[in-house]
């Protein structure tokens, strides 16, 4: 028989009997939870073989996702000549994407809870990388709209599967980095998204159809999957609780009386979020490429995917950094400082057209300022549930939320065309989301730093 220690405090401040078949869990969660208080020895040191490779494996799993999913931002502008369509159109086709997000997550996160969550993370990206192929081979934008649609799934499914996974596998005292640092290959996949483009899509051979090459590359990822098999384990709190009996169905719990109050207001948190974001970045290529005269800032199509790299080499330590500040500051006071320097920086960004030494400047901050505070969610909303709805609660409350952002890309796209303001103004009206953000935060209590609930 083994006691339980519950708390935050290293010492004991409560126990309960557990029984002999809880023995191996629970050991393996006292390593997990001593390991982490320690404080002679760097975090780093602390963390098991098993450990990093989870994270590596959600890492790189984002990163690939982001790729996937930005290969069609740097592409916009020759797919709209090559189709002949619209940025309303353009912006739409983004829009079934994070809405079919939206469905996967909420899909997978049922399957991780289900399934388990490495199988759920294998599925996802295979999903994900087919579907770049496929739309590789598109010949309407009918067709481009089905294969984009099936990407998002993965791409939403993704997520919800690998964050759960470091949640549950990471100590919690250390939780905050290694989100952190999952959440920082979304803007390595950004930079491989542009470099790739850049590189590609200016290549005189390939004329207008670059873009199809540009899609082939996003099937690299599906070979990422067998590295997966081979060495990511489930984590014990999912093996443990799969080996209890089923309970009620996790859509029931995380609507039902307990939890509805909870789910529902990190749907308003993320579709805040996600319609700023998305109405920032999304446009940020085709903002770069286009003319003065048009609203944009005239870089030419190739020209401004390089100038995408500060934007998103800011967002990367962005991503990195906010978990180490959390831990400073606090996490919900950590997002709020991220949340109001986005709602400043970027109506300034959009202003620039034109000026090159002040979108430089200000790149590097839009990306920290605009993407960072995303690595908050992962840990935030998955300490919100318990273990047998947890990846149901996580997948489906935060890509519900994706799905009311998705508006976003159709919304600035919209605006530009039917004003006729051009997307760098358009964009400013996404500071409004960042600062309701940040005052919906407070209303959703901060677990940081506590183990997970069984």
């Amino acid at each position: 028989m083994l006691f339980q220690v519950t708390g935050n405090c290293p010492l004991p401040v409560s126990y309960r009997l557990l029984s002999a078949e809880d023995s191996g869990f629970m050991e393996a969660r006292a390593t997990q939870t001593a390991t982490a208080v320690g404080t002679d020895v760097p975090w780093y040191r602390t963390v098991t073989r098993e450990q990093w490779r989870v994270l590596m494996a959600a890492k790189f799993g984002w990163m690939l996702d982001a790729m996937d999913f930005m290969l069609y931002t740097v592409a916009v502008q020759q797919l709209r000549a090559y189709f002949g369509f619209g940025d309303d159109v353009a912006g739409m086709l983004g829009t079934v994407t994070l809405v079919m997000s939206g469905v996967g997550g909420t899909i997978f996160g049922y399957v991780a809870d289900r399934f388990g969550r490495t199988r759920a993370l294998m599925a996802t990206i295979l999903i994900f990388s087919l579907a770049s192929l496929g739309a590789a081979s598109s010949q309407t934008v009918i067709q481009l709209l089905l294969w984009r649609a099936l990407l998002g799934i993965g791409m939403g499914g993704e997520w919800a599967s690998g964050a759960v996974l470091v949640s549950e596998t990471w100590p919690a005292a250390l939780r905050n980095k290694a989100i952190s640092i999952m959440q920082s290959g979304w803007a390595l996949g950004y930079l491989l998204a542009a470099v790739s483009g850049a590189l590609i899509l200016g290549v005189p051979a390939f004329g207008n159809e670059g873009w199809r090459v540009l899609f082939l590359v996003g099937v690299i990822p599906a070979f990422f999957t067998l590295w997966i098999r081979r060495y990511v384990k489930e984590p014990e709190a999912w093996t443990h609780r799969r080996r209890s009996p089923r309970g009620k169905n996790p859509f029931a719990e995380i609507f039902g009386p307990t939890l509805i109050r909870r789910t529902l207001l990190i749907i308003l948190i993320g579709a805040s979020v996600q319609f700023a974001n998305w109405g920032v970045f999304f446009w940020l290529p085709a903002f770069l490429a286009r003319p003065i005269e048009q609203g944009g800032a005239g870089m030419g199509i190739v020209s401004s995917l390089w100038w995408l790299v500060p934007v998103q080499i800011g967002a990367y330590i962005g991503y990195l950094t906010f978990g180490f500040i959390a831990d400073l500051i606090g996490r919900r006071q950590a997002f709020v400082l991220y949340m109001l320097a986005a709602a400043i920086v970027v109506p300034i960004y959009g202003q620039m057209a034109g000026n090159a030494t002040m979108l430089l400047v200000l790149g590097p901050l839009v990306g920290y300022f605009g993407y960072g505070y995303f690595s908050m969610f992962g840990g935030f909303v998955a300490e919100l549930y318990p273990a047998a709805v947890r990846a149901t609660g996580q997948g489906t409350s935060y890509n519900i939320g994706r799905m009311a952002g998705a508006i976003a890309p159709y919304t600035i796209g919209a605006l530009a065309t039917t004003f006729g303001i051009g997307i760098g103004v358009a964009l400013s009206i996404t500071s409004a989301f960042f600062v309701l953000a940040a005052l919906l935060i407070f209303t959703l209590p901060d677990r940081s730093g506590q183990a997970l609930e069984a």
